[in-house]
Formats: structure tokens, sequence, C-alpha cells
């Protein structure tokens, strides 16, 4: 018996052997030139789909100096908010006609993101988008290695660096001035982690709507963005009912936890006390009962970031940086109410 013939993928050579055309005709073709009778290029995209044919992206690399490959540092993406901007931005990226390479941190530390950033930067990627909601993960902005153009999402307090952002202290407004307006005294809130930016941005919103009406300003309650911490703050919540009436929580799945401990409490929502959340994840509109809440539009985070970084890597560096900011929506359901 023969031994079986070694595979050998196409090469360029092969498409213009079988177009019969020349070898510098199919590099026009692929590299998208004008000069080239669509006669022809037809004839050439038919002998590639024939073939199989598959460019070496790494050699167009060194020949156009850009890898169309951008490189995405994220961190914790079993979270909803972070998951769901990582997704957004390789939809965007792929739209764009770029490959993406995420690499997801378990540490946030400064450490951490330098070996990331220095990975991405020894696969020659175009550049860089930094999911960075954390204070750490904003700081290891500095570590940039020198002319990577770079974006950082929700990084409002980077230095010289673009960011795009979701308006979290707008967001925290609209939740606190509805209940407000539905006539509750005041608002209580369960926020994020401290470290993060999303936390801090949200508390100042709602901080910022109680002291502007003169209202009571009620003791923070603590939570880590997970549902066992909402149900915990839910807890001390209940057992308040009364003096408490209205509870804007800092994402929908402490909200879920927050409306559990008050059913077990048999705290009635909204009748007793009022739950705003934020995110507006899938499962919010089939909590019990539905959960008014504020949509973050991660589509158009992900869109700014990869249209910010791609002016970056087509001008070579020289575009300005830019701070980029989506408005978020209120979104009304059944668990607010005005005060009974």
């Amino acid at each position: 018996m023969g031994s079986t013939p070694e595979y050998r993928p196409p090469v360029m050579a092969d498409v213009a052997k079988v177009a019969g055309v020349s070898h510098q005709t199919v590099s026009r073709v692929l590299n998208e030139h004008p000069n080239v009778r669509a006669e022809t290029r037809t004839r050439v995209m038919e002998a590639i789909d024939q073939l199989g044919y598959r460019r070496n992206l790494v050699a167009r690399a060194l020949v156009t100096k850009h890898s169309r490959r951008l490189g995405v540092v994220s961190f914790d993406t079993t979270l909803y908010g972070p998951a769901s901007t990582v997704y957004s931005i390789e939809r965007a990226a792929r739209a764009a006609g770029y490959f993406v390479s995420v690499v997801s941190l378990r540490t946030i530390d400064r450490a951490g993101v330098r070996d990331a950033l220095d990975y991405l930067a020894d696969q020659g990627v175009d550049g860089v988008v930094v999911v960075a909601p954390q204070r750490s993960a904003a700081r290891a902005l500095d570590d940039l290695p020198p002319g990577m153009p770079a974006v950082a999402v929700e990084g409002d307090h980077v230095g010289e660096v673009s960011a795009v952002s979701v308006d979290q202290v707008a967001g925290a407004r609209m939740a606190t001035e509805h209940l407000l307006a539905l006539g509750h005294e005041t608002v209580w809130h369960v926020s994020g982690p401290s470290d993060w930016l999303e936390a801090e941005g949200r508390i100042d919103g709602w901080r910022g709507v109680l002291t502007a009406a003169g209202r009571p300003v009620p003791e923070l309650l603590a939570g880590d963005w997970s549902p066992r911490s909402g149900y915990a703050a839910g807890q001390r919540l209940a057992a308040m009912a009364g003096d408490v009436t209205a509870v804007f929580v800092a994402n929908d799945q402490m909200a879920l936890g927050v409306l559990r401990a008050f059913t077990e409490e048999g705290v009635r929502v909204p009748e007793q006390i009022s739950v705003v959340g934020f995110d507006d994840i899938p499962e919010s509109e089939f909590f019990s009962p539905p959960l008014t809440t504020v949509r973050q539009d991660f589509e158009a985070v992900g869109r700014h970031s990869i249209e910010a970084l791609l002016r970056q890597v087509e001008t070579r560096g020289l575009t300005a940086h830019e701070r980029l900011v989506v408005p978020p929506e209120f979104v009304i359901r059944a668990s607010t109410a005005a005060p009974s």
C-alpha cells in the first residue's frame, strides 16, 4: 500500500494557476486594489473558494503593518455587565473586519494587567480595549506599551487614554428621582463594591439627588454585586419595613436577592417597599414582580470603543484622546409604586 500524500494547504500560486492569472493579480484582488477588472476579480474569488485558500495574515501584517487583530483585557466575565461589554466589543470588532484576542484576568492588580498588555503586544495586535471598571485596573493603564493604541471601557478616571463609559451618575439619578416623584420621603441604597468606578458613580448620583432635594441620606448598605449580598441587605431592610419604603439597588442580581428576602419576610413589593435595580438583565422583566431598572446600552459601548480604537490605529496614534459617554435608559415595571 502506498502512503497517504501529505496535505499541503493551497498557496497564492495555486489560486493564480486555477484562475489563469498572475500571482500579482491575485495579490491585487486580495488587497482590494481598484485597478482589477470585475470579471478577473470574480474569477480569482471563485478559485479561492474552490481551493479553500486562506490568507497568511502574519505575512500580510508584515507588509501592511496591521494584523487586523485587536486585544481585549477583561475582568470577571461571569458578571453580566463585563460579560455583555466584552461580547459587544467582539461583535463590533468583527463587523469592522478585525479578529479579537481576549485575556480574562481573575485577579485585579497592576502586575496582572501589565502582563496581559505585554502578551497582547507580543501577539502583534493593532490596539487594545481594556475593560477597566475598578480603580486598580484603571491605574494599570499607565503601563501601556509605548505607542499602543488603547481605549478604556468604564475607565472614567484614566489619564492619557481614550475612554468609553455609560453615565452611571445619570442612571442613579433617574432611579432616585423616580422614587421621590412617586412620593417616597427618601431612598435607601444597596451599593456595589467600593473599588468599582460604576458603584462609585451610582452612589454619587443617588446621594446627589437626595441632598439636592433636602431629603435624609440613609446609611449605605454595601454589597458585592451578588444575589447573596442583596439577600443579606434585603433582610436588614425588611426588619425596618415601615421606616423603609423605597430602595435603589446597584445591580439587578442584588435586587433579585433583595426581592427574595422581602418575600420570605412577608414584605410586599411595591405595596410596602418599592425596588429599583440597575442593568436590565434579560431576566429582570420576569422577576416577581417585574423589576423597574436602569438599562445600559452595551451595544453602543462596544461600537463606540471599537470606533475610537480604530481612529487611533488608522492615524497611528495621532488622534486626540476621547471621552465618550453613553446615556442610560430608565425602564419602569411593576416593582415601584407610590407609598401606601
